[in-house]
């Protein structure tokens, strides 16, 4: 095996801080635009669609507002796991190359990498509309795909 591209929820689940993030941007926008959270599809690529229809009304910026919001407060949302940092160390330690691929926006993926404790262990990262296969492209078809954290820790010891 020489490339894994991991989930980045595999590393630690950024949902909830995401969730957060929209009510928000909800509540400190709302005299600008209305946002109506509950109408946002779970599906990060297309939400992010619509908050750049959202922000056009004038709210500006939402990205750059997600990224400080995800400095402020991921801390709270994000632990490092042992059990992740132990499986990509294993990986590093054998010549294996990894990737982490994400649905959510960027800056909310960078931000949970340097708070998982694992960016420096990740060559590239993918966020967004077909980040996946942006980073299989990258990586090399061949590939393996850790989508959980069990994936992940069943692949650093098959290839240790």
């Amino acid at each position: 095996m020489k490339a894994v591209a991991v989930d980045l929820d595999a590393l630690g689940d950024t949902r909830p801080l995401w969730r957060d993030f929209l009510a928000d941007a909800a509540r400190r926008f709302a005299p600008i635009a209305t946002l109506e959270v509950d109408t946002l599809p779970d599906d990060r690529v297309a939400a992010a669609e619509e908050l750049d229809r959202w922000a056009s009304a004038g709210v500006g910026d939402w990205r750059g507002a997600l990224g400080r919001f995800a400095e402020d407060r991921a801390p709270v949302y994000l632990r490092p796991s042992a059990e992740a940092s132990a499986a990509l160390r294993s990986l590093a330690d054998g010549g294996v190359r990894v990737g982490v691929f994400t649905d959510a926006p960027e800056t909310l993926a960078q931000v949970a990498l340097a708070h998982l404790g694992a960016g420096r262990r990740v060559e590239a990262l993918e966020a967004g509309a077909g980040a996946r296969e942006r980073l299989l492209e990258r990586l090399g078809r061949e590939a393996v795909v850790a989508a959980t954290l069990a994936d992940l820790a069943t692949i650093s010891s098959d290839a240790g």
